[in-house]
């Protein structure tokens, strides 16, 4: 045999015959076949029973053998001779099969190799040699034996030149339907070019067509070899037209496939392979849609406009990117809770405590919530007003919304609006732009699952002006309106929702930002700053408790007595929130958690001496007063956006004429000082002020920290009584502040932010305050505790600030002007 002729036969299938991996069984040459054909037969073989092949001589095929006696057969032949008879079976389906149920005809093998498969069963390589006949059963356990008939098989016409053109044709059909077949690897041409020996061919052939066990029984029940092949080669005919047949329609077929039911094709294999991989196909997404919005509370027309839609997404190629975004839509319809409310809790009492239980003071704005919740209880139902929480940094405006929420029974949403400067994240961008998305007020709805919760409107005051990207607070008007919001047109979503149950809850810093007719729209409760005691009963109720549980302590582990919260509210913030007197007492409790960690000794209660040590020398001491020893200081209040504050306004004389201003002053406070000295100027008389004392000096008014740009209506009648003071040379009384405006004809005009102006002159340990006498409804909102110690005094005219506020006799010492 030649080394350069091999067939590779791998132990599975036909198809793998010429894997690389495979072992090499030598093809049969002419040689070997005349060799096997002069060899006898054995009168007497075991019988092995095939289900579902038929063994051809001099074809190598590998069969698995299942059954107890098929095994014990094979293992018994391949310690002895290594030859078997095989015979295929009448009927598969037979388990045990007897003498009656198999062919009379099969071929005689010789065992080449036997595996044990880790399933159990046995896989043996097997290669036919000569056709026989089966004469009588001789045995029957532990498997079939029989005695032997040898079948001659006529070779007469093998040197015919219509057997040799029979042969080519068979060799030249097989390397077509090899190369059409693509479930035939193309190694398989090579076999068939390289094997010499014509029976063998025919054998080759034969064994490896689609062909029925019957039909090739058929093939080998032929003794005249020249009939074999030309039936062979019959069915292979049959075989290549319906291969060419096969083609020919797939050809058609994909020609006249238009792109549409290409996507189709390929969608249903999609759909399989999601469905095997264990995904949700696009049927089934779409029947789970349809189900979860029978379950929804929408209204008659939402439920109209989703059936559309989702009929939309039906048509759809699930591959175009409007599929996408259809089905993005589709989702947000079903998430967001059309009518879904959670119901509110009318316990007023209950109310009131959360409220006291979670911000101290703030009277005002409880009260508000308690009203609502009652007119809630009596009517049952009511257009949520917006409240608008106004007051400085820290004082509890959103923290505030928390409670209020807790109080209601309500889910809590909270969207800052502080830098928003794009419209659209409010109302939404278009559905068909790229990457659009419903607005913020929608998307916080989706999270808090219910359309009636607590919706805090954070820094209201700072939302940007309009810009190249829509005014957001002109979105806001229609959000906030209790006569539109109640069908609320984002345009991502293109229908109308309800806002109208939400307790909308805003908060600001400041009203002069807010468009007029948003602050229209709203109901503003001043949340002002807090008093000494107000801080002091906030510090230890809250702020303590809450430092020490954030450091890990306990309550024993740390105590802060009144006095010295007092002392770090005093000494060490200068604010009408608490947010900076939180963060001295975060590191007081830091200094004890620090020595605990260290393991050193300290005081757990910590005394005044202490608070210095850790906080340092108080800083704020000089902002509480300064003496006016002398004439020209006065000090007066003023509001800023972190609450009140004290200024002094200092006045000096000098040789020269006119009058300067400094200080970092703004337009108003310039134009105050102006309208004071024209007012001095006209009643000098009045006030004992020697007319050329105004004529030949020049007039410096100052206030102090030059680096803070001030402004603002209420320093006029300050600025207008220091400069009387110092042009009679009178002091101002000790421990007297003031605040208003003042006109040419000496009226005193109201100003605003009183109590945060009263809350700094506390802080400041003032004894006596001038305001206006419209001022005094203002004075009178204020809980009457936080006023101990301050007497008021309400004027009309200048000429009463200045006899209140200026000592009778002059500044000792003071030289004659």
């Amino acid at each position: 045999m030649s080394d350069s002729k091999f067939l590779k036969i791998d132990n599975l299938s036909f198809q793998r015959m010429f894997d690389d991996e495979a072992e090499l069984i030598p093809l049969m040459t002419p040689e070997d076949e005349e060799k096997i054909n002069k060899e006898d037969i054995p009168d007497e073989l075991p019988i092995l029973p095939l289900r579902n092949t038929v063994l051809f001589p001099g074809v190598v095929i590998p069969i698995t053998a299942g059954r107890d006696k098929s095994i014990q057969l094979i293992k018994d032949a391949n310690k002895g001779n290594k030859i078997i008879g095989v015979v295929a079976q009448k009927n598969e389906t037979v388990e045990n099969p007897s003498i009656d149920d198999i062919h009379k005809v099969g071929t005689v093998a010789r065992i080449l190799k036997m595996l044990k498969m880790p399933d159990g069963n046995t896989t043996v390589i097997i290669q036919g040699t000569k056709r026989f006949e089966v004469a009588a059963v001789t045995q029957e356990e532990p498997y079939l034996k029989a005695t032997t008939k040898k079948i001659e098989e006529d070779r007469s016409q093998i040197k015919d030149p219509e057997f040799d053109a029979i042969i080519e044709s068979i060799k030249s059909m097989a390397l077509k339907i090899i190369k059409i077949n693509p479930s035939l690897p193309s190694e398989a041409s090579f076999a068939i070019k390289n094997i010499e020996s014509s029976p063998f061919l025919v054998n080759f052939v034969s064994s490896n067509m689609n062909l029925s066990v019957a039909e090739k029984q058929e093939l080998v029940n032929i003794n005249n070899l020249q009939e074999r092949a030309l039936r062979t080669l019959k069915l292979m005919s049959k075989e290549m037209q319906k291969l060419e047949l096969r083609q020919d329609i797939q050809s058609k077929t994909r020609s006249d496939m238009d792109q549409q039911q290409r996507e189709y094709y390929l969608n249903q294999q999609l759909k399989t392979i999601q469905e095997e991989l264990g995904g949700v196909s696009y049927e089934e997404e779409i029947a789970e849609m349809k189900e979860k919005a029978l379950k929804k509370k929408w209204p008659q027309e939402i439920g109209e406009k989703f059936d559309k839609e989702i009929g939309r997404l039906q048509r759809m190629n699930p591959q175009v990117a409007e599929y996408s975004v259809q089905r993005n839509y589709l989702d947000l319809m079903l998430e967001l809770p059309w009518s879904e409310y959670s119901t509110d809790l009318f316990d007023l009492k209950r109310a009131q405590k959360i409220l006291d239980r979670d911000h101290f003071g703030l009277e005002k704005v409880k009260d508000r919530i308690i009203e609502h919740l009652a007119v809630l209880k009596l009517k049952g139902d009511m257009k949520s007003p917006i409240i608008c929480l106004y007051g400085p940094p820290g004082v509890g405006k959103t923290s505030l919304g928390k409670s209020i929420a807790e109080s209601l029974g309500r889910e809590y949403v909270r969207m800052s609006l502080g830098g928003l400067r794009d419209e659209a994240e409010i109302r939404g961008h278009r559905k068909t732009y790229i990457g659009a998305m419903p607005g913020r007020l929608l998307q916080s709805l989706k999270k808090a699952g219910t359309s009636n919760p607590v919706f805090v409107l954070d820094e209201i005051d700072k939302l940007t002006a309009s810009s190249h990207n829509g005014d957001p607070s002109a979105a806001m008007l229609e959000v906030l309106d209790p006569e539109q919001n109640s069908e609320f047109y984002d345009n991502y979503l293109e229908v109308g929702y309800d806002l109208s149950k939400i307790l909308f809850v805003a908060t600001a810093n400041s009203l002069s930002t807010i468009p007029w007719a948003l602050k229209d729209r709203m109901e503003i409760i001043n949340v002002s700053g807090y008093t000494i005691e107000e801080k002091v009963e906030i510090a230890k109720r809250h702020l303590l408790p809450k430092q020490i549980k954030e450091h890990g302590l306990e309550a024993k582990d740390i105590q802060i007595k009144k006095a010295e919260l007092e002392k770090i509210v005093e000494g060490y913030t200068r604010e009408s929130g608490v947010r900076g007197l939180d963060k001295q007492i975060a590191k007081v409790v830091r200094y004890a958690a620090k020595s605990i960690a260290m393991e050193e000794e300290y005081k757990t209660a910590i005394s005044s001496e202490d608070v210095e040590k850790i906080l340092g020398v108080s800083h704020l001491e000089r902002d509480k007063y300064e003496n006016n020893n002398v004439a020209g200081v006065v000090t007066g209040l003023a509001w800023t956006r972190v609450g009140g504050d004290i200024l002094f306004i200092e006045s000096i004389i000098s040789k020269g004429k006119g009058l300067t201003i400094t200080g970092n002053l703004g337009t108003v406070m310039k134009e105050s000082a102006t309208i004071a000295m024209e007012y001095i100027r006209a009643k000098a008389d009045s006030f004992g002020i020697d007319s050329k004392i105004i004529d030949e000096n020049k007039v410096h008014i100052h206030v102090p920290e030059g680096a803070t740009p001030k402004d603002g209506p209420s320093a006029g009648i300050t600025m207008l009584t220091s400069l009387v003071s110092v042009f009679t040379q009178r002091k101002v009384k000790s421990r007297i502040a003031m605040s208003g405006e003042i006109t040419l004809r000496g009226k005193v005009l109201p100003v605003g932010g009183i109590k945060e102006k009263i809350l700094a002159a506390k802080r400041a340990n003032i004894k006596e305050i001038i305001l206006c006498a419209d001022n005094k409804k203002d004075v009178d909102e204020i809980n009457q505790r936080y006023l101990k110690g301050v007497t008021f005094h309400y004027v009309k005219e200048m000429s009463e600030v200045i006899e209140i506020a200026l000592t009778k006799q002059k500044v000792k010492g003071a030289k004659k002007l």
